[in-house]
């Protein structure tokens, strides 16, 4: 791994920082501009009606970016495209409603999939309380803005499914034990 040479390192709460104080005059800019944004550190989406309209503001914006602040968009990630296509933050938009992207449920699925292993050494209460609902609270938090609420019963429901199979690994353990012991 080579040394950072300029700026912060990737992820690090500094990094959040510097990129809100840099970019506070490309808010300002796009405010004035009247556009609708959404941005988190140097992630940022502007929302217009015309695929003309993003052409023309992404050719703008991009050149205020460059030349104003003097710093380097990354033509590879930058992108013009309907809302559907775009992920941001684990939030997509469908049909004009806000959603979990497709990514954020599978990262979700195999999340409660690691917690909840079969044979797991602590007690079904135990993942219970402190595994599964230390993290599914602050993750459906997060995501409690979708407008799919379905979405999120779906990761409840295979909370459930995990859990009654190690629940009903644990009976046919012990129905066995005693069957064999008869």
């Amino acid at each position: 791994m080579t040394p950072t040479e300029e700026g912060t390192t990737q992820g690090s709460p500094l990094s959040l920082l510097l990129s809100n104080l840099v970019l506070d005059e490309l808010d300002k800019e796009l405010e004035r501009r009247g556009l609708e944004f959404c941005r988190f550190a140097d992630d940022c989406n502007i929302f217009v009606k015309t695929p003309k309209a993003a052409e023309r503001v992404m050719i703008n914006v991009s050149g205020f970016i460059e030349k104003r602040l003097k710093l380097l968009v990354n033509r590879e990630k930058s992108q013009v495209a309907p809302s559907e296509r775009v992920k941001f933050l684990g939030i997509t938009i469908v049909n004009g409603a806000i959603a979990i992207s497709h990514k954020a449920l599978q990262t979700a699925m195999a999340k409660v999939k690691e917690l909840t292993p079969r044979g797991a050494h602590l007690t079904l209460e135990k993942t219970i309380t402190e595994q599964i609902n230390r993290w599914y609270v602050g993750w459906a938090g997060y995501f409690s803005m979708t407008q799919y609420p379905a979405q999120l019963a779906k990761i409840e429901a295979h909370i459930r499914r995990r859990l009654r199979s190690r629940l009903v690994s644990w009976i046919n353990k012990r129905v066995n034990a005693i069957f064999f012991i008869s």
